[in-house]
């Protein structure tokens, strides 16, 4: 799961959605859906694209919103992350910031230098 490879709490999560833990337990369970404007945050709050929680995932909805945090990319997701130094260095790093604020603004900046990277 994303949030345990950054290092991140249910209840951290949770802060940054301004919901309880057990709303993210449900959300990680399928018990719950999740609203689109959720899903915005937990992508940027764990740095990965809305895409990277449905893509494959049996069952998703046109609209993007499945019944869960549907994974079904991850361990490839991971395998490509984790098998570079650099990779390994940016999620050790990333996971160590604290504030949400501030990781949210570290997600900004990478995919600011992604997209500059495509267009150019």
């Amino acid at each position: 799961m994303r949030r345990i490879q950054v290092g991140l709490s249910q209840e951290r999560l949770a802060d940054s959605l301004g919901v309880t833990f057990q709303q993210v337990q449900k959300y990680e369970k399928g018990a719950n859906r999740i609203t689109m404007s959720r899903m915005r945050i937990v992508s940027q709050v764990l740095g990965v694209p809305m895409a990277y929680f449905t893509e494959g995932a049996p069952g998703e909805e046109a609209n993007g919103i499945g019944g869960g945090f549907a994974e079904a990319r991850q361990s490839e997701f991971a395998s490509e992350l984790f098998s570079s130094p650099e990779g390994l260095a940016l999620a050790r790093a990333f996971a160590s910031i604290e504030d949400p604020r501030l990781r949210r603004r570290v997600v900004d900046l990478v995919t600011t230098l992604a997209d500059g990277q495509r267009k150019g």
